[in-house]
């Protein structure tokens, strides 16, 4: 955009960040820690850090390489050299089939979803079909070789270009990230997200949906005690759009004894289109002048069959529609576009919206349903508000005042960076090191709902082993608890509930299976006994907060009544022996059946109370038999298995993954370095170069042939590096840096010694003659201080005099083309040296005056030994026996040497 009402608008944008940012500083707590929140779309990669450290913004967007405030999501590989980002971007138009891009949207797709969309976008990838059933790109590495690399690691290195540029803003090691995902992501795209950030080295706190980022940025500045509101936001991004119901309200909490009230807000519904956004509007535009590009030049010509043209054409369309937005014409202009012919060609906002008149009414039906599944009305809704780039375009906004029957829409968050600020918020309210003072409950819920089945032997296929886990929209993260009464191993299966609500590309509801196992064995051990419940398996399902669900754990409960013996209580050996009654928990045996018992296992029916009166130490404690429940819990074994396209890396894989990941590192950080020292040896020579021409006292510490033989010298190696150097190695960068600068760095420390060395001698003399009026001082002022080491510092000190006279001498006997007889550094390490020892002799305090002790009498020592021979039991009886007031002090003239003392 260009007009002025673009303009307007970004400073108005740029002002309510600031006041975000400046309020935002008063919710934390402070700490010097760092996270992050990364925003991956299909098109760009956003990440927002927070950051306390003094002096800088506490929350804020991390810029990359060419200062903006979003990177591509690119990765390329050109030359056995990776790509990213900014770098990449650059060779899109000329290696389109090297240059890789959405990949968000191919992660944990189907092969046969990833080729349609590849086709669909013109993006000539060689991608071929793994044993995993997704696709895997073919990439040419060094030399022949050639290297395949999944979604999964493409996105890793994406993941790590984001953690660089968070790092670099913030000048910490971040390791805490929160990503962002569509709402419509299902469970193989987030855990393929997961496993590419810990590709990529990153521990993920949690994935948050876009909308819920979205509604942080918009919550965490307002007030919602004195009433509580509906907000939609309606978002359309390059690739999708989905429009999600959020309710704001508050609670009052009691928090350090005071009621204080507390904001949260809860997503009600969110519905979406997954294959609608800016980019359809944009392939419109490909297609109309496509065709035209193909009149103009005629003969059959198709420009869709070249890759890089349609890479050209659809660069140029995305500054076209973006001028669009803000003008009713816009022009396109390509630079050799095919076969060496360039297209240049106009099209107006009207036409542009007559060819996208479908994708209006297409824009409408994410929001409708969510008011249609809500039941509520417009007039109910307190805001709209607008977020995603595509939201720019007039006609959308436009078709979205129709319908919503208003004539202003809401754009209080910035479009583009809304969701990867709320992320951030998240972030810090949900990491260790940071936390927010004034926070923003969030409640977020499931975009699927799930269902558990069971199969195995002897399970039928009813509602007790097929069962809704998961209602949609229940709130992340939570646990979840299923028991099924059976006795054999059997298998679980998780799929979405609904077939009509499934994630793109989906083809089977079941996305997980697990296979129980171990319990036939606990029930083949257990059956014999007392079973008081039927043998019952108990299954434990979490659904985290990133939105995945999981089988956690399983276990056997196995319930036995048994017959113990337990010692009888409250009862005397008479009673005992007379009365042998019994308690029973449960059902179980008789009374007479219990006395038997009894007495059996007292040893017979004889004289017992008489027997245990006369021998009490042999009789054995009186006993009675009890039934007693008894519950064993043994852990199953469980075993995920892998179900259908795009499933997990394998832990082998992931392997595999990292040390290949590792190897690029290398690559990347060895190519930094030599492209640094390749520019620090450009700029060496080019610098030297200018202060041999400029500065005049130059001649007066090199001769003319040593000056002329420096710059040929120079010249030789200005030549290598734009030939033989432009491949070179960092070592040979180095070396040939070394190889001048031996040369170059004598000439210059004499040049600099002209000036530095007479300032030099200058201070150490007016120290000299400070140090005899410091001397004077202390004689007068000081006088404790021991005179040996002052007469050693006066000592040392006319010793560096002398030296100095002496080598200020000898240099003005000596060329200014040879070696310096001596450098001011030398000169001012003497100077410290002298005055650390004037320091440390200037601090020596004064003595403390002596006090006489005062002498005491043989009588008094006497006594004193007397005291001191009493207990410490008699003294604090003496003391504790005085009557209240009564005074410990001594009279006479022991009394008057304690005073002294």
């Amino acid at each position: 955009m260009c007009s002025a009402e673009y303009f307007s608008r970004s400073k108005t944008m740029l002002f309510r960040l600031v006041v975000f940012l400046s309020v935002f500083s008063l919710f934390l707590i402070r700490c010097q820690s760092a996270v992050s929140s990364i925003d991956l779309g299909s098109e760009w990669v956003k990440v927002a850090v927070v950051n306390l450290k003094p002096g800088q913004s506490p929350i804020s967007i991390a810029i990359n390489e060419m200062s903006k405030r979003k990177s591509p999501a690119l990765v390329a590989f050109q030359s056995g050299t990776r790509l990213l980002g900014e770098e990449a971007a650059g060779i899109i138009a000329r290696y389109p089939h090297k240059v890789y891009s959405q990949l968000r949207d191919m992660i944990g797709k189907p092969y046969k979803q990833v080729k349609n969309l590849t086709d669909s976008l013109y993006l000539p990838f060689d991608i071929v079909e793994d044993s995993r059933g997704v696709a895997s790109f073919k990439v040419e590495g060094d030399g022949n070789e050639v290297v395949y690399y999944s979604v999964e690691e493409l996105l890793a290195m994406v993941f790590g270009y984001a953690v660089n540029l968070a790092e670099f803003h913030s000048k910490a090691v971040v390791k805490d990230f929160v990503i962002c995902v569509p709402p419509y992501f299902g469970q193989s795209e987030r855990k393929g997200l997961l496993q590419a950030a810990q590709l990529a080295g990153i521990n993920v706190l949690s994935l948050v949906n876009e909308h819920s980022g979205a509604a942080l940025q918009y919550g965490i500045d307002k007030d919602f005690s004195n009433g509580s509101r509906h907000v939609i936001f309606y978002d359309m991004g390059a690739s999708t759009t989905y429009a999600t119901l959020v309710y704001f309200s508050a609670y009052n909490a009691k928090e350090f004894g005071k009621i204080v009230s507390v904001n949260q807000f809860q997503v009600k519904d969110v519905r979406w289109d997954p294959e609608l956004g800016g980019q359809n509007m944009e392939l419109r535009l490909v297609e109309y002048f496509a065709d035209e590009f193909n009149k103009q030049v005629g003969n059959g010509v198709d420009v869709r069959k070249s890759p890089k043209a349609m890479a050209k054409l659809k660069k140029q369309v995305k500054r076209t529609k973006e001028i669009l937005s803000a003008n009713t014409m816009a022009p396109i202009s390509v630079e050799s576009l095919y076969d060496d012919r360039d297209f240049r060609s106009t099209i107006t906002r009207e036409k542009f919206e007559e060819l996208c008149e479908d994708l209006w009414e297409k824009s409408l039906i994410p929001i409708k349903e969510v008011l249609k599944h809500s039941g509520l009305k417009m007039d109910e809704i307190y805001a709209v508000e607008l977020i995603g780039g595509a939201t720019r375009v007039p006609k959308l906004q436009a078709k979205l005042q129709e319908f919503l029957g208003r004539t202003e829409l809401d754009k209080h968050l910035d479009a583009d960076e809304a969701i990867v600020l709320g992320a951030a918020l998240h972030a810090a309210n949900i990491s260790d090191g940071i936390k927010l003072n004034r926070k923003l409950g969030m409640i977020d819920g499931s975009s699927y709902g799930f269902m558990v089945e069971l199969d195995g032997p002897d399970l039928l296929k009813n509602e007790t082993t097929r069962q809704l886990l998961v209602q949609r929209m229940k709130k992340l993260p939570s646990k979840m608890f299923r028991s099924i009464v059976h006795a054999k191993d059997f298998e679980v299966s998780l799929a979405y509930a609904s077939e009509d609500l499934v994630p793109p590309g989906v083809t089977s509801p079941v996305f997980a299976k697990y296979a129980v196992s171990g319990l036939t064995d606990a029930s083949e051990k257990y059956s014999s006994r007392n079973l008081s419940s039927p043998i019952k398996a108990n299954l434990h399902f979490s659904l985290s907060g990133s939105g995945v669900l999981s089988l956690d754990r399983a276990d056997v409960v196995i319930e036995i009544t048994e017959w113990v013996e337990v010692p009888k209580k409250n009862l005397s050996m008479e009673n005992a022996t007379s009365s042998p009654n019994i308690s029973v928990e449960t059902g179980g045996r008789n009374t007479s059946e219990g006395t038997s018992d009894n007495l059996h296992s007292d040893g017979g029916t004889g004289n017992a109370t008489n027997s245990s009166i006369e021998e009490p130490s042999t009789m054995d404690p009186p006993t009675e038999r009890k039934l007693k429940k008894r519950t064993f819990r043994v852990p199953l074994k469980t075993v995920e298995k892998n179900v259908g396209p795009g499933i997990s890396l394998s832990n082998e894989a992931l392997a595999e993954a990292i040390t290949k990941l590792e190897i690029l590192d290398k690559k990347d950080a060895e190519r930094r370095r030599t492209a640094e020292l390749k520019n620090n040896l450009e700029s060496y020579i080019y610098a030297t170069k200018e202060k041999l021409e400029t500065l005049e006292e130059i001649v007066k510490v090199s001769t003319n042939d040593e000056r002329q033989s420096f710059i040929e010298k120079l010249d030789e190696v200005q030549d290598w590096l734009y030939t033989d150097g432009e491949d070179a190695t960092a070592k040979e960068f180095q070396e040939r840096l070394d190889s001048i600068k031996a040369v170059g760095d004598p000439i210059f420390f004499r040049f600099k010694e002209l000036t530095a060395r007479p300032a030099a001698v200058e201070l150490a003399k007016r120290y000299l003659g400070e140090l005899q009026q410091i001397v004077s001082g202390w004689e007068s002022k000081k006088p404790w201080l021991p005179k040996d080491k002052i007469d050693k510092v006066l000592k040392d000190a006319e010793k560096f005099k002398s030296w100095l006279d002496e080598k200020v001498n000898e240099q003005k006997k000596t060329s200014g083309f040879s070696k310096p007889v001596f450098t001011s550094e030398e000169v001012y390490e003497k100077v410290f040296k002298l005055q650390d020892k004037v320091a440390s002799i200037n601090k020596i305090p004064k003595p403390k005056p002596k006090v006489e002790k005062p002498v005491k009498n043989e009588t008094e020592s006497s006594g004193e030994k007397v005291k001191d021979s009493n207990t410490t039991s008699e003294e604090n009886t003496s003391e504790n026996d005085k009557p209240t007031g009564e005074s410990d002090d001594k009279v006479g003239p022991e009394a008057e040497a304690h005073d002294e003392l």
